[in-house]
């Protein structure tokens, strides 16, 4: 009997290696971008709720408000995103994508489903549509219970 834990079988160390998986294969994919794939999320997140506020926004990409702000700030810097007080409560910023963050995203979307489909590579057509039917059945599990 081992001493150590049972990690190449427990399911909370697959799942931080397949992210690590997921992460690097974003990573190589869209080198060009200079972005991350929370960033991605996020500005896609604007592009279908202009004038979001960043808890909103923080919130449609399952992502910590607090840190939000930090990667919300790098793209307002790139020129990707635009901030403006709320005129009800200027405590509370409005988020908009500008025009050059949506022609990234644009640009992008080639290569992010090469990441997908990167992602999945190992796994047959069956075994795809199970992995993703099993995931998308985890997540919203979790997020029931939260």
């Amino acid at each position: 009997m081992s001493k150590s834990y049972d990690f190449p079988h427990a399911p909370g160390h697959l799942i931080r290696r397949a992210h690590q998986v997921s992460v690097a294969a974003f990573m190589e994919e869209t080198a060009g971008y200079d972005v991350t794939p929370v960033q991605f999320a996020l500005l896609n997140a604007l592009m279908d709720t202009p004038g979001a506020d960043q808890v909103t926004l923080a919130a449609r990409v399952a992502f910590d408000p607090a840190t939000s702000g930090s990667v919300i700030g790098r793209l307002e810097a790139k020129g990707w995103v635009r901030r403006e007080a709320d005129q009800n409560d200027r405590r509370r910023k409005l988020l908009w994508i500008t025009p050059e963050g949506e022609a990234t995203v644009q640009q992008m979307k080639r290569a992010v489903a090469r990441v997908q489909t990167r992602i999945l590579g190992p796994l047959n057509a069956t075994e795809r549509e199970q992995m993703m039917r099993l995931l998308t059945k985890l997540v919203a599990g979790h997020d029931k219970q939260g």
